[in-house]
């Protein structure tokens, strides 16, 4: 059984679509690890009401981003993770953590990247009037949401409402994100 490390920092909602995947068997895979940047983020009590063991830290309690991304790979190398997954993670991973885990970190963004990089993709989106959004899967390299891309899905939307984008993005995202684990793992 393959071992997952989810990331996020806030309502965990793909945190849980991978959980609920593993535990029905869908992935032949366990989520042994959260690690969430923000302590109190609804997140954390999902993965505790799931039993699934969280990291939960705030960087300002670290003297330098090196120090906690070190102390996240001691965790990922001791629960003997295979990949890592972004799931609204919203820090920069930087090269303490893709030197010990590059090539094995997927993230999950609400827009068909190139476009709309970083943060405030679906408003950045809105903004410039687009019709047509989406979600992109792709490896994390020391880019900006600019590694490999391993998955797209689009969507037709003709409103202004950002809230809404993230409701039917998410819809497509909580399955598309599992669909894609499983190739990953094969």
């Amino acid at each position: 059984m393959h071992r997952i490390a989810v990331f996020a920092s806030g309502k965990g909602t793909n945190f849980e679509a991978i959980a609920a995947a593993c535990s029905s068997k869908e992935l032949d895979a366990r989520v042994v690890l959260l690690v969430c940047d923000k302590p109190q983020a609804e997140v954390v009590a999902k993965a505790a009401r799931l039993g699934i063991e969280c990291f939960a830290f705030s960087a300002k309690e670290y003297s330098s981003k090196e120090e906690y991304e070190q102390k996240i790979v001691e965790l990922l190398d001791s629960k003997g993770v295979e990949l890592v997954c972004l799931a609204g993670y919203m820090r920069i991973v930087g090269s303490v953590l893709l030197d010990a885990y590059g090539g094995r970190i997927i993230n999950i963004h609400p827009s068909l990247l190139p476009a709309f990089a970083g943060a405030r993709a679906v408003e950045q989106a809105i903004e410039y009037g687009v019709k047509v959004f989406g979600i992109t899967i792709h490896w994390v390299d020391s880019t900006l949401d600019g590694g490999k891309i391993i998955a797209q899905r689009a969507f037709e939307y003709e409103g202004s409402d950002a809230e809404q984008v993230h409701r039917i993005g998410q819809q497509i995202e909580h399955k598309m994100y599992v669909e894609t684990i499983k190739k990953i793992l094969k």
